[in-house]
């Protein structure tokens, strides 16, 4: 089996990828999703999360309030570390676990899209590791557009990550989604099979 990390910075375009990535047949786990399942309510790290941060990020039907919860993470390093302390270990085992059952059962290729791959040292899990990347004023027009936040929000979300730069270096294969879907298909479907006809195995 191919596994393929896919990753980028927040309003690059990671999901449209993958949804090309799924036409074309790869098997999908979403870290994101993932994430959430760590800490549903009752589990582990719900009640880690909830002593680290106090009730406030509890929601009324019980669950951690994603909203309230990033309000904190996102304009304070220290308490983000603390948050990631938290899930990243849990999230990276049960997406080993998923891939694990992936190859068992025989999938060709598996792409888990996670924009925090490097962060969490997830690259050891990956054949290889695809980056998205957007022009900045492209991102910052998609989130004011699809999520409704400030510019004052967006820079600071944005602050928060690893430099697109790092991702670069680091990456394996470079996705340039800096024009209209059409062209990111044409991109990323020439892509699939320069990297993976004749590698799956």
């Amino acid at each position: 089996m191919l596994a393929i990390g896919l990753t980028g910075g927040i309003g690059t375009g990671k999901s449209s990828v993958t949804e090309i990535l799924r036409g074309l047949g790869a098997a999908f786990i979403d870290a994101d999703q993932v994430g959430w399942e760590t800490y549903r309510r009752g589990s582990t790290g719900f009640n880690a999360v909830v002593r680290a941060f106090g009730d406030g990020v509890v929601a009324d039907d019980g669950e951690i309030d994603r909203k309230a919860l990033g309000q904190i993470v996102f304009s304070d390093s220290d308490r983000m570390s603390e948050l990631t302390g938290i899930v990243w270990p849990l999230i990276g085992e049960l997406v080993r676990q998923q891939l694990n059952r992936n190859r068992e059962q025989g999938t060709a290729v598996t792409v888990v899209e996670a924009a925090v791959l490097f962060e969490a040292q997830w690259e050891s899990m990956f054949d290889e590791v695809w980056v998205v990347t957007t022009p900045h004023q492209a991102v910052r027009e998609r989130l004011i557009e699809r999520d409704g936040i400030s510019a004052a929000e967006i820079e600071a979300r944005i602050s928060s990550q690893m430099k697109e730069e790092e991702r670069v270096r680091r990456g394996n294969v470079i996705i340039n989604n800096d024009g209209d879907l059409k062209n990111l298909r044409v991109t990323v479907e020439n892509m699939w099979c320069e990297r993976t006809v004749g590698r799956r195995n």
